[in-house]
């Protein structure tokens, strides 16, 4: 198997080839460098990526606020970290930087706000409602 990657982990961005043998051995060519070698071999064996996304804030001035990982997370748990922080609801006030989830599915990854968002503070019409 033959693949063709543009690497991403600086700005150079080398086109990479990736040759998979039949017996796994990889041959990689086109990297200028360690970190797009170390890319290419993630990529084509275990593909990771950083998510970003939307969690609910309670009583909060909006209603989301976005977070991301603070690394990479495996491919294939994204559909599962997905549905988990769906799930979860932030009580406002919420800073950029704040840690909203410590190990997200055991990878050791943070999840972190990256805006703030803050207490919604009710007006006296609202109380009497």
């Amino acid at each position: 198997m033959s693949k063709r990657i543009v690497c991403v982990a600086c700005p150079i961005g080398c086109e990479i080839d990736v040759q998979v043998a039949e017996n796994g051995e990889l041959k990689i060519s086109g990297n200028r460098c360690k970190r797009g070698y170390e890319y290419a071999k993630d990529e084509v064996t275990d593909p990771k990526r950083v998510l970003t996304m939307s969690v609910k804030v309670e009583d909060g001035e909006i209603e989301l606020v976005s977070v991301k990982t603070d690394g990479v997370i495996p491919k294939k748990l994204i559909p599962q970290a997905i549905e988990f922080l769906k799930t979860l609801k932030i009580s406002a006030p919420v800073n950029a930087g704040d840690v909203l989830v410590e190990d997200l599915l055991g990878t050791g990854v943070k999840v972190v706000a990256t805006r703030t968002v803050p207490k919604r503070y009710h007006s006296k019409l609202e109380i009497q409602a």
